[in-house]
Order: structure tokens, then C-alpha cells, then sequence
């Protein structure tokens, strides 16, 4: 049986800290030169180590990865996260909210358009020139 290195003692490799964020190693040295993740210091004559803290800040950045924030604005979360104020950190994710609500409404928009040239597709009967690509064209 293999031994799994403890999440909360410092002695993940950075190979383990990928397996158990679901990323890549790269994906965690793309963060580490942009400054998201912090690079522990390399023993002499030994490879750097990776603890829980890790691990949560690795998770923390893909939780804002999927709520839709830069990689820029996930640096400005993780300032505040490491003793900013919470106010600015709901000012973000407020400005954030209706950013997502004005791609929603462009969805939503698009959605109607393409539904309503699809239903034109079929009102075509011979040798009638396609009503969506005559729309797409702007006929």
C-alpha cells in the first residue's frame, strides 16, 4: 500500500497538490508566476513542499474561476481574503453579479433571435432562398 501524504503537514509534492485540486502542475506554476500561489522555500538538497494552505488557495482560486473572475480580480479577491475588507470584497462580486446579468441578457437576446430565424427555416417552400442565411446577410 502507497503512502498519501497528509494534507495539513507540508509534505505534498507539488504532483500530490495537483492530483488533489484536479489540476495540473503547470496550471499550478502558471499561478505561482503570477502570484497566486505562493512558492514554498526548497529545502537544501530536497524538492518544496505543499500543505492544506495550498490546498485552499488552489481551491479558492478555481472557485473564482468558475464564478466568471479574472485571473486579475482573483489576485484583488486574494488580497482582501488575506485580511482585506469584506466590504470591498461584496463591491467585487457586486460588480461581478451585473456583469454576469448583462452577458445573460445578450444570451437571452441571441437565444430569441436564433429561435425565431430557425422557425423561418421551415416557411420556405421550392426553390425559395433560406430565410436565415437572407437574415444573417441582413436581407
Amino acid at each position: 500500500m502507497t503512502h498519501t501524504p497528509s494534507q495539513s503537514d507540508g509534505s505534498m509534492t507539488i504532483g500530490d497538490l495537483a492530483k488533489a485540486a484536479g489540476v495540473n502542475v503547470e496550471t499550478i506554476r502558471f499561478y505561482q508566476r503570477k502570484g497566486l500561489m505562493p512558492e514554498p522555500d526548497r529545502p537544501v538538497g530536497s524538492i518544496r513542499r505543499y500543505g492544506r494552505t495550498d490546498q485552499s488557495r488552489l481551491s479558492f482560486i478555481k472557485s473564482a474561476k468558475r464564478l466568471g473572475f479574472s485571473l486579475d480580480e482573483t489576485a484583488q479577491l486574494l488580497q482582501l481574503e488575506d485580511g482585506g475588507s469584506c466590504t470591498q470584497a461584496r463591491r467585487q462580486a457586486e460588480s461581478k453579479l451585473a456583469e454576469v446579468r448583462l452577458k445573460l441578457a445578450d444570451l437571452q437576446r441571441m437565444e430569441a433571435a436564433l429561435s425565431g430565424l430557425i422557425l423561418l427555416c421551415g416557411s420556405g417552400k421550392g426553390n425559395v432562398r433560406c430565410p436565415l442565411i437572407a437574415a444573417m446577410e441582413g436581407h
